[in-house]
């Protein structure tokens, strides 16, 4: 029923001034339109919602991805506009905060946008 359907995506937030000059000119995604409710952005042709949600606590798990082709590139270029990786106690991640996975040799980082809610980086092996 929904295989042919195209995905939208939400991420949620209290503070939409804030969240949305993160989207928009920290990450630099394309935004596409806005409403009383959210704003969108074009994700490789995938909606993204910026919602705002009075009170939202953020998940401490990752709500939103990306697979790139050069993690130590995007991350270096994150870290130059202010964005920090988090660094989970025990993983093992190296000095700009990518984790290998030692089974397949994926590499991923977590970060936060100004909500705190948790993004992702993924570079498939």
């Amino acid at each position: 029923m929904l295989t042919e359907a195209k995905p939208v995506c939400f991420v949620l937030t209290a503070d939409m001034a804030k969240a949305r000059g993160f989207y928009t000119d920290t990450l630099g995604l394309t935004e596409t339109g806005a409403d009383p409710y959210a704003v969108s952005y074009d994700l490789a042709g995938t909606m993204l919602r910026l919602t705002k949600v009075e009170g939202h606590a953020p998940s401490p798990h990752t709500v939103l991805g990306w697979q790139v082709d050069d993690i130590a590139g995007v991350v270096d270029a994150l870290a130059a506009k202010g964005v920090t990786c988090a660094v989970y106690e025990g993983f093992g991640q190296d000095a700009r905060g990518i984790w290998t996975d030692p089974g397949s040799g994926t590499r991923i980082a977590w970060f936060h946008d100004p909500e705190g809610n948790n993004l992702s980086l993924t570079q498939f092996a």
